[in-house]
């Protein structure tokens, strides 16, 4: 059985975030050597609204927080990465308004619709005429099948093009240092590098295990509930184009329940690892974590393992020691080692 579950992270740029319960910490590795940390006491909105730790509503919790803490983890990576000379730089661009902000943010998500909602949609839809002479209807149980496979290989195909530049493999190699950071602890082992060397850069409770998870869910969920839309919602011979425009539309709110099943099977399967049934529906997952995960230096395990280490100290800690606006700043990881030592008793909580 997985220890640790309630322990998870992300890389980020030049760096890893590490979140435990109740505390958070980004570990990011400047440009002159130093590791600066941000960290503090994190609360889940479900501290407030206890129903949200419902089992199948927990799963759209933790989501929706993952991507919040993801991209202020990402802000806070993306500047202390660079140099003092690049900071010169966009400090003397200034301000250019929080739209030029939202007009990337806007086109993404009108590209992520398009290929990986409609396009799947039109592909699954249209196959039909090459395969048996009509088009595939959301009656059809091979329609979700091939609409499922279009969106897993467009999601292999993405993560293999980006995999090609430099910047985004040392990202990964910071994905396979968390990974190998949370083995050593789920081992009970001590938080240095000699003991997270050993350990494997894939893990069943990976986020992008649980992207694969949730495309396959989404098969089944989209096979059971789509066929029950009105006639005039379903595309057809001699239908409008925007019926299709609807149908993609209809299946963004579907990823609702999807993640929170998601959620609860990828929380299973991390307290079953050795099970037979468990390592084969995680296989598909693992697979797809040797795009994603590259093996790290030992500098890159040094900022998981300070990240790791801070989140389970301030997991201990709590507000008796007070919140700093500043980032820890130190010179190298023995000076984390010997300043950040979560106690035995933490570890085993956790």
């Amino acid at each position: 059985m997985s220890r640790c579950a309630q322990v998870g992270g992300q890389a980020v740029i030049e760096g890893v975030m590490m979140r435990a319960p109740n505390s958070l910490a980004v570990a990011v590795r400047r440009p002159d050597g130093e590791i600066v940390v941000k960290e503090g006491v994190w609360q889940s909105i479900w501290d407030r609204l206890r129903f949200l730790r419902w089992p199948f509503l927990r799963g759209v919790v933790v989501m929706a927080e993952a991507m919040v803490n993801g991209m202020q983890a990402l802000n806070f990576s993306a500047a202390e990465s660079l140099t003092e000379e690049e900071k010169e730089k966009e400090q003397q661009g200034g301000d250019s308004g929080g739209w030029l902000f939202a007009v990337p943010l806007i086109i993404s998500l009108v590209l992520f619709f398009g290929v990986f909602k409609l396009l799947p949609h039109l592909a699954a839809t249209y196959a039909g005429d090459l395969f048996v002479g009509r088009k595939f209807t959301v009656n059809d149980n091979i329609y979700h099948v091939v609409d499922g496979v279009v969106k897993m290989a467009i999601f292999i195909a993405y993560v293999g093009a980006i995999s090609l530049l430099k910047d985004i493999r040392r990202v990964f190699m910071y994905h396979g240092a968390e990974h190998m950071s949370i083995y050593a602890l789920e081992a009970g082992e001590p938080l240095t590098v000699a003991y997270a060397r050993t350990k494997s850069p894939l893990h069943p409770r990976c986020g992008t295990s649980f992207l694969v998870v949730v495309i396959l869910i989404f098969i089944v969920v989209s096979a059971v509930l789509l066929p029950f839309l009105p006639e005039w919602a379903k595309p057809g011979e001699g239908k409008p184009f925007y019926v299709h425009l609807l149908v993609a539309l209809i299946k963004l709110p579907l990823l609702l329940p999807v993640a929170g099943i998601a959620y609860e099977f990828n929380r299973w399967a991390g307290r079953h690892t050795d099970n037979w049934l468990v390592k084969l529906l995680t296989w598909p997952g693992l697979l797809m974590q040797m795009l994603t995960t590259r093996r790290p230096t030992d500098d890159q395990l040094e900022v998981a393992l300070t990240a790791l280490r801070t989140a389970l100290w301030r997991e201990e800690t709590g507000e008796a020691v007070p919140d700093t606006e500043a980032p820890r700043v130190y010179e190298h990881f023995d000076a984390v080692v010997a300043q950040v030592q979560p106690s035995d008793e933490i570890i085993a909580r956790i």
